[in-house]
């Protein structure tokens, strides 16, 4: 029995990812029907079609889906083995880009910096913020990111996560408005007010009103928006009161027309960290990525 051509393994990944010939023929370099041709010849190996048409589109086969996270870890090992082991690792000579899933308040607030820092030190290496609509670790296995930013949620067992910083929710008034100059804001004010809400999903309540109903107290919510952003945009041009994360403010100009209060009601940390999937644990380049994004985010969060 002849030994399988292992070229076919790199050429399986691309078509389990892409589930299209002519995607995966553009992303090897190859043509529409020299991509054909390995197709047949993945067919051969393997004993199953892999890939079928189902109206305009082509679909996995149950046996292509199994096989999709074996195929892609096989493929990240393989190119494990063949890098040089001995091969010293300079972040300056690197190239490569790392896509890091996160939300538009961290690369707002952190995005800035972590580039300025980067481009400094590695001048070829680009950091490429990827929006992350869902929490889920498949872009994670699936090898489409290289770090996710955020609060662990649904993430499967095997996925590794570093704590950067801990953040915490803060009041936001125009600067102006009767509670900006209140050196301690109480629980009774900050129900007197209207409040704007960030929440993709429409949520309207959270942490702080469950430490308001402790004292008897209910917010009004007048508005929900779907992101912090947009929800300071509300509080710096009405009398709203908007609630941030802390983190959400230290990138903001000298004179942003705001001014923030600590909470008047106890709520939990928020811990934020970054994730990857296990296979990278040894890489150099995503070694050199998770300790550079743990010292430049604790630098600007120093409580974390």
């Amino acid at each position: 029995m002849n030994d399988p051509d292992l070229n076919l393994l790199f050429a399986l990944d691309v078509l389990l990812t892409e589930q299209s010939v002519a995607a995966a023929a553009r992303r090897l370099g190859l043509s529409a029907s020299a991509m054909s041709r390995t197709l047949s010849r993945l067919r051969d190996a393997t004993g199953d079609p892999l890939l079928v048409r189902a109206g305009r589109q082509m679909v996995l086969t149950p046996y292509a889906d199994a096989i999709r996270e074996r195929t892609r870890q096989a493929v990240f090992a393989a190119r494990a083995v063949l890098r040089p082991a001995a091969q010293a690792f300079d972040i300056a000579l690197h190239q490569q880009t790392f896509t890091l899933r996160a939300n538009d308040g961290f690369v707002e607030a952190f995005g800035p910096h972590l580039i300025a820092r980067l481009s400094h030190l590695a001048p070829d290496v680009r950091l490429r913020f990827a929006p992350k609509p869902s929490k889920t670790d498949r872009p994670l296995r699936e090898g489409d990111a290289d770090l996710e930013i955020g609060v662990p949620g649904d993430m499967g067992p095997e996925i590794k996560q570093q704590r950067l910083f801990q953040d915490r929710f803060v009041g936001v008034v125009r600067r102006g408005h009767p509670l900006a100059g209140a050196s301690d804001v109480t629980a009774a004010q900050f129900v007197a007010w209207a409040h704007v809400v960030a929440s993709r999903r429409g949520v309207l309540t959270g942490p702080v009103d469950e430490g308001l109903a402790a004292r008897g107290l209910k917010r009004h919510i007048a508005a929900v928006v779907p992101g912090f952003p947009a929800a300071l945009a509300v509080a710096r041009g009405t009398e709203f009161i908007a609630l941030v994360p802390a983190s959400f403010l230290i990138n903001l100009p000298p004179e942003p027309g705001i001014v923030w209060f600590e909470l008047p009601v106890p709520t939990r940390p928020i811990a934020v960290s970054q994730m990857w999937h296990p296979r990278l644990d040894a890489d150099p380049a995503h070694r050199w990525l998770r300790q550079f994004m743990l010292a430049e985010c604790r630098t600007l969060m120093p409580k974390g």
